[in-house]
């Protein structure tokens, strides 16, 4: 019944993702509240080791929309911009339910990157360009999220298994 109830918590922690949720870190919790509760099944290696992919994973989320803009010919500004405004955006983005905070924080990358290029002096062309790279590095970061959050998902409920 338990190895049911944590792959359950697995699936919604999955769902939670791309909604710029932490469903990487309730999947820790959850693996931890297991390993706690079922002496002997998941071991303190593999809490480790997810704990490091999920860390890795929020670094990536929080710095490839700026790292896609820089690659686009932007400059540290509208990087920046991008970083920032994908975080505003989808705290911005919260109230609207289910997906909110991802269109919030796919427009917040874009218009952090625009603006913060276009007042750099950049022509629209280049500026939108760059914005542009910033939108596709945000889609880039939520997808190796999502898939971080498969490797501990069933990393997890491997060891939880056997």
């Amino acid at each position: 019944m338990g190895i049911i109830l944590l792959g359950l918590i697995m699936m919604f922690s999955l769902f939670l993702i791309p909604l710029g949720l932490p469903g990487t870190w309730v999947m820790l919790a959850a693996g931890v509240g297991y390993s706690l509760l079922v002496p002997g099944s998941i071991g303190w290696f593999t809490l480790v080791a997810v704990t490091v992919i999920a860390v890795i994973a929020e670094i990536f989320e929080f710095t490839l929309a700026g790292k896609y803009a820089k690659k686009y010919g932007g400059s540290r500004r509208a990087s920046w911009g991008a970083i920032i405004g994908g975080t505003v955006g989808a705290i911005i983005g919260v109230p609207v339910p289910i997906i909110g905070p991802i269109l919030g924080a796919f427009a917040g990358s874009f218009a952090g990157a625009l603006i913060a290029e276009y007042s750099r002096g950049t022509g629209a062309q280049a500026s939108t360009r760059v914005a542009t790279g910033a939108l596709i590095g945000r889609a880039v970061a939520s997808a190796m999220k999502v898939a971080a959050g498969i490797v501990i998902a069933v990393w997890l409920l491997w060891t939880a298994a056997i």
